[in-house]
């Protein structure tokens, strides 16, 4: 890659005839062309000013085109040959390095897509530049970068980066000249997380001809909390064919002899300027200089701000005192005017207490513990009785000097000067952030874990819990300050567990330790974001109060425990239990636990140690867990209910939105949900594709970075979004690690249920609900996670049905801390009994009766009893019995109107015989008196009647029974006469 030497126009010569100039070496430069076939080339002359002056020299067969200087050379092109580069001036020989960013250097672009203001591909301002390291944006933009580079031969490239926060996606990627994406593995292309205060360096290698290189981020905001931008420095490109030119040393750098291939920073107090071969010194009694300074800057008068409290180490005689010291390197003039001096120490005071599992053998440093032995940190320490074990782990509540195990550092983005500093101070009773050299320094401290050793009693137990580390702590601030609580697990890569901003008021944390594997935890305080050249919160802190680690490989033990032993004789050694077994109080030996029942994480002494598991739930072999067998059954006031869910045993998932951002980026919630079997495996499963990304292992193998529960969440951003080509998911976390039950009420162990953010059509099946909770404390959920999933019945869907969240809560959450949804399959229907379907009879024909089996409708069960089958069966035929009853009916009808037509007309007759017969007494003789006197008075009352009996509308029956009594006596008083 040539460069263009400065130049000036040379004297011309004239003459009578015509003007002309003759080229000097100063009026043109040389130049390679481009390679042909066969890897030659050619150098050639080009004049500054062309047309004005003749005499170039002639062109030149070139170097060949893979011809390239060392590191701290350059090509000069008027000989072909390799010159060192001279004192302070540096080259990479066949390479270019970025290290200046007042202004983006030539050549970068930078592209930003925002729908809120700009399409996408306008050029927009994206960095901010420190003049050391270039920052990406903060807004939620999709941001490029992008240098192009032209090589000759294979090469790479590398960078110097910053990136914390996961709410940023960066990625890394080459096109050749054709805008196509040149090949590279997931782990090359999307860079990894660092540790706070820590860089990382990112390389990938490049192929011959055209590579344009693209740096891209894309931020995704769930809440107001500031972001952390992604830092770059230190961009360096090895492959160009020579450079035909040294760099000089930026300021505040030097390159002390000739052929370097890089500048070093000045010592503290010295400073430099551009292109210097030596650091000159500041005045030191009333200037400073910090490292890598380009000028000296005047001493501030000393002010509370520079000295910070602490306490002194302990003294043979065991006593300690409150110091102050001045904060290193100490800037501040303490003879200048309106300075403060140093406050005087305190008075001597006992030195506290050893910690737990150490002891003080007259001498000023606390010692650990032998094995075996136990101290509460002021007593010597003492053997475990026989039948018992030493508790081991680590208690830090007393802080004289940090513990040995405990490292401390201070760490700048912009550069690495605070190194030497302690970023954490001892404080007695507390640990306490140092004051560091700037406001926005990183105040690192970092415990380390080798592993993790279960008690012996537990170490057959099959549960997940390997430890657990919990700390006690404040945060003071006045500014935008930040406290992070990191892991790393194994060297993999430093994750974020949890982190504070703001004042917090004394509080505890908790993190549980589910693999056995060695650990750093650190912690992390920075005061603000924002750097300045003078301290103005250094009374912003953090304070520590207490550490505590159960089960270090290494720890020391504060206590003994009873453990498990084979048999009653004294000094029996203790012995692991199966797992799912409890050491019984009385008699020392392991026995089961009951059915259904859970051992409680490592602690097993006593049958109190199993807990039964939640309604509709039930425990595995080990007793490790408890989890749902895909059953559940239901009693009601009417009816049992019995359900099967083994068609809802693979994990089910949901994407809900799309969301967006403040500034328009879309983006998915994915929630992947396992709902019961497995035997307490937990099945759900969200992995994180950008922020941790697969590193080998130390068997050559891959890990990848996923998140394992019942429930859990992971932010996507589709390929289509912010020009990104793939998916992004990231942000994976678990919303729920343990099963706590199943039931039809709405709250179980204090979760409750929202019945009424899923309104129901039916209520004659009830709602199941299915209860989990995260153990994991976190600072905005005080009692952690839950989750409650709902199953409902719904015929009309698949087996695996559908799950949604509730419209008033798009995210899955109202609160943030308690997530809800709704599972609606035709599998949530109860299993179908006899009570679900009913008979319908048919009619009898030719001797036959169908009856047929049907679904009570709406049909709310699924499986169980199927319907019966059609049933036939005889039938008597009853036709023609109804005509036999008809036809006698008739008859009867008839017969009884011509009985009564005879009487009637028989009476009639006999009426008339009568009447003749009384008519012809009267004329032929005469009675007896008395006689006659009783026939007459009878026949009056007689003809009365009958007047009676004719004037009355009587019924047929009446009539006749009057005809047939008329006729009686008839008959009476013919036999009377005759």
């Amino acid at each position: 890659m040539a460069a263009f030497p400065s130049k000036s126009l040379s004297k011309c010569w004239r003459n009578c005839w015509h003007t002309c100039c003759l080229f000097s070496q100063a009026d043109y430069y040389f130049q390679y062309t481009e390679c042909d076939s066969t890897g030659s080339r050619w150098r050639v002359a080009i004049p500054l000013n062309p047309g004005e002056c003749t005499g170039l020299p002639e062109p030149v067969q070139g170097l060949d085109c893979t011809f390239s200087c060392k590191a701290g050379e350059f090509l000069e092109m008027s000989a072909q040959e390799c010159t060192r580069c001279a004192a302070g001036t540096y080259s990479l020989g066949s390479g270019l390095r970025f290290d200046e960013w007042d202004d983006i250097p030539p050549g970068f672009s930078s592209l930003a897509a925002n729908p809120a203001n700009a399409p996408n591909g306008q050029n927009v301002s994206t960095c901010s530049r420190s003049g050391l390291y270039l920052e990406s944006n903060r807004d939620e933009c999709t941001v490029s970068l992008i240098y192009t580079v032209h090589l000759k031969k294979p090469g790479s490239v590398s960078f110097d980066y910053q990136y914390v926060d996961n709410s940023i996606f960066f990625e890394f990627f080459i096109q050749n000249d054709q805008c196509q994406e040149m090949d590279q593995d997931s782990n090359k292309k999307w860079i990894k997380l660092t540790t706070h205060g820590e860089w990382g360096t990112h390389i990938v290698n490049l192929n011959s001809g055209t590579n344009i290189l693209y740096w891209r981020t894309t931020r995704v905001t769930l809440g107001s909390k500031a972001v952390k931008p992604v830092v770059l420095k230190n961009i360096r490109i090895e492959g160009v064919a020579y450079t035909s030119e040294c760099f000089p040393c930026k300021p505040g750098t030097f390159s002390r002899a000739p052929g370097s291939s890089s500048c070093e920073p000045c010592p503290r107090d010295t400073y430099s300027g551009r292109g210097a071969s030596s650091c000159t010194p500041c005045n030191s009694k009333t200037h400073f200089a910090s490292e890598g300074s380009a000028t000296c800057k005047s001493r501030p008068p000393c002010s509370e701000k520079d000295y910070i409290q602490t306490y002194s180490t302990c003294d043979k005689d065991g006593k300690t005192q409150v110091i102050y010291k001045w904060v290193e390197p100490q800037i501040c003039l303490e003879a200048a005017a309106g300075a403060v001096t140093l406050p005087p120490s305190g008075q001597r005071e006992p030195c506290p207490p050893c910690n737990p599992g150490f002891y003080n053998n007259d001498t000023a440093t606390c010692s650990p513990c032998p094995p075996g032995t136990y101290s509460d940190g002021v007593k010597a320490c003492k053997p475990c009785p026989a039948g018992t074990e030493p508790v081991l782990g680590y208690e830090y509540k007393w802080w004289n000097v940090l513990p040995a195990n405990m490292k401390t550092s201070c760490f700048n983005v912009a550069n690495n000067n605070c190194d030497g500093l302690n970023g954490w101070e001892a404080a007695g009773n507390h640990v306490q952030s140092g004051a560091g050299r700037s406001d926005n320094d990183y105040l690192i401290l970092t415990l380390t874990v080798p592993g993790f050793k279960l008690p012996v009693s537990v170490r057959g137990v099959s549960g997940s819990e390997y430890g657990r580390v919990t700390f006690e702590f404040e945060t003071s601030c006045s500014s935008d300050c930040e406290f992070y609580f990191m892991a790393d697990v194994n060297r993999r890569s430093t994750n974020v567990i949890e982190s504070w901003d703001g004042i917090k008021t004394k509080q505890s944390y908790t993190h549980i330790i589910t693999e056995n594997s060695s650990v750093a935890f650190t912690w992390a305080f920075q005061r603000t974001s924002q750097a300045s050249d003078v301290r103005q919160y250094v009374n912003d802190m953090v304070k520590i109060y207490s550490v505590t680690v159960t089960n270090a490989m290494d720890g020391v033990a504060s206590a003994c425990r009873a453990c498990a032993l084979q048999s009653q004789q004294a000094g029996s050694s203790c012995v692991p239990c199966p797992a799912g077994h409890y050491i019984d109080k009385e008699t020392n030996h392991c026995q089961e636990c009951p059915p259904n029942t859970v051992l409680s994480g490592h602690l097993i002494y006593g049958k109190e140690a199993c807990q039964p598991c939640g309604p509709g739930s039930k425990s595995n072999k080990e007793h490790s867990v408890c989890f749902s067998d895909c059953s559940f059954t239901y009693t009601g006031r009417v009816r049992t209910l019995l359900y099967d869910f083994s068609a809802l045993t693979s994990a089910g998932s949901i994407m809900n939105g799309p969301s967006f951002t403040a500034k328009g980026t879309k983006y998915y919630h994915l929630f992947n949900i396992s709902l019961c079997g497995a035997e307490g495996h937990k099945a759900a499963v969200c992995r994180d594709n950008v922020t941790n990304l697969p590193n080998e292992d130390a068997g050559g193998g891959q890990q990848g970075s996923s998140v394992e529960a019942f429930l859990c969440q992971s932010t996507i951003i589709p390929s289509d979004g912010r020009g990104l080509r793939t998916a992004l998911s990231s942000q994976s976390i678990s919303l729920a690690d343990t099963f706590q039950g199943a039931t039809v009420e709405k709250s179980l162990n204090g979760i409750t249920a929202r019945p009424e953010l899923f309104p129901s059509a039916s209520k004659r099946i009830p709602d199941i609900h299915f209860f989990y909770r995260s153990s994991q404390v976190t600072t905005s959920c005080q009692r952690g996670r839950n989750a409650v999933v709902s199953l409902r019945c719904n015929p009309e869907k698949t087996a695996k049905g559908d799950i949604s969240v509730p419209s008033e809560c798009p995210a899955g959450t109202c609160d943030g801390c308690t997530f809800h949804f709704l599972w609606e399959s035709s599998s949530a229907c109860p299993r179908c009994s006899a009570v679900d379907y009913h008979a319908i009879e048919g009619a009898c024909k030719a001797g036959v009766q169908d009856t047929v089996f049907v679904w009570t409708e709406p049909r709310l069960c699924t499986g169980g009893l199927t319907i019966p089958l059609k049933r036939t069966s005889p039938c008597e035929a009853i036709d023609f019995w109804l005509k036999v009853g008809a036809g006698l009916a008739v008859f009867c009808a008839i017969l009884l109107i011509s009985l009564t037509c005879y009487f009637w007309k028989k009476n009639k007759k006999l009426e008339f015989k009568y009447s003749k017969l009384v008519m012809s007494a009267n004329k032929e003789c005469e009675l007896p008196v008395a006689d006659s006197c009783a026939i007459m008075e009878g026949e009056g009352d007689e003809n009365e009647e009958e007047e009676v009996v004719y004037a009355n509308k009587s019924s047929l029956l009446a009539k006749l029974k009057a005809v047939a009594t008329k006729v009686k006596e008839q008959k009476q008083l013919v036999k009377v006469f005759f």
